[in-house]
Formats: structure tokens, sequence, C-alpha cells
């Protein structure tokens, strides 16, 4: 499971302008079965994303395809999880 931050950087006044890209590339993850969950970092600070089913390499190659990555409005950091332990619910995840 993978835990992606993706922080504002300087170019963030293109953000406006990239954004109907960056929306598609979210569907894009959903609909490829790769992202649980998108959303904002608070307060106004960049997006968080929760990952799953894929490895790093693929997933860093994912990345590096949202035009908000490709055109420095924010940066990506990508933080791997393995599971020790976890609420039933989610046991899904370490499938």
């Amino acid at each position: 499971m993978f835990v992606v931050t993706l922080t504002f950087a300087d170019n963030k006044v293109r953000a406006g302008e990239l954004m109907e890209g960056h929306k598609d590339w979210i569907t894009k993850g959903f609909d490829q079965g790769l992202f649980l969950m998108v959303g904002s970092l608070q307060p106004n600070a960049g997006g968080g994303i929760i990952a799953h089913n894929t490895t790093r390499e693929d997933l860093e190659a994912f990345i590096a395809g949202d035009p908000f990555v490709a055109e420095q409005v924010v940066k990506a950091q990508i933080l791997e999880i393995t599971p020790a332990r976890m609420d039933e619910r989610l046991q899904f995840l370490a499938a």
C-alpha cells in the first residue's frame, strides 16, 4: 500500500490551467483500480492519495504522468507501507 503526497511547489500558479488534465489523471487512477482515495492536504497544501495493487516502479511512472507533477505544480512523495496490523475492514489491502 502506498501513501502519496502531492505538495504544492513553485509553479502552483499554473494549477488552474492544468486542473482538467489532473482530474482526468485521477479518474484514470480510479478506473485502473490503483487509487482508493484522493483528497486535499490541509490547509491548501496540495493533495494526498492512497494507492494499492501496484508496484512502486509502476506507481512512480503513473505519478510522473500527472500534469501537476510533469509541470512542477506539485512535488510528489511516495511512502510505501507494509502493514503489520490492520482493522479487519482493511484486510483486502493485505492481499
